[in-house]
């Protein structure tokens, strides 16, 4: 599961797509609606804040507003209708982390988006976030 802190305008279409399918599957962890992944480290964020589901719900319809602009048709009556306002703080640290980690990904399975974002050394964050300085977070596993 990558829940990622990078703008999903970054993510190829299996990234969109996987971490459309991720989302969803930790809004039904956050609701209580199944037992598995429930200690899953990517959900870590979402359970700090005070309504966890409505944290999820904003986070699918970010992806679900770049699905759009893309001409793809992802069902939103899926989404929790939980609301948040406002936004998750997440480190410099961590974004970074998962740009190396995306990078990576699409220099295997989309090399021509990866050149073309090779120059980026700060990517924005899905606006979910609000990057505040800091290291990569401890939650995190796996090489950068």
């Amino acid at each position: 599961m990558r829940l990622w802190t990078v703008h999903p305008r970054f993510l190829d279409p299996k990234g969109l797509t996987a971490a459309w399918r991720e989302a969803l599957l930790a809004q039904k962890v956050l609701s209580g609606a199944t037992r598995g992944y429930r200690r899953h480290p990517q959900l870590t964020r979402f359970r700090e804040q005070a309504d966890p589901s409505g944290a999820i719900a904003a986070f699918l319809a970010c992806l679900a507003d770049e699905a759009r602009r893309r001409g793809y048709r992802f069902d939103t009556t899926k989404i929790s209708r939980h609301t948040f306002t406002g936004q998750i703080p997440e480190t410099d640290g961590q974004l970074l982390h998962e740009w190396k980690h995306l990078q990576r990904k699409l220099q295997a399975r989309a090399p021509e988006l990866a050149r073309q974002l090779r120059d980026i050394a700060m990517p924005e964050p899905n606006p979910l976030f609000h990057i505040v300085p800091g290291k990569v977070r401890d939650w995190e596993r796996g090489p950068a």
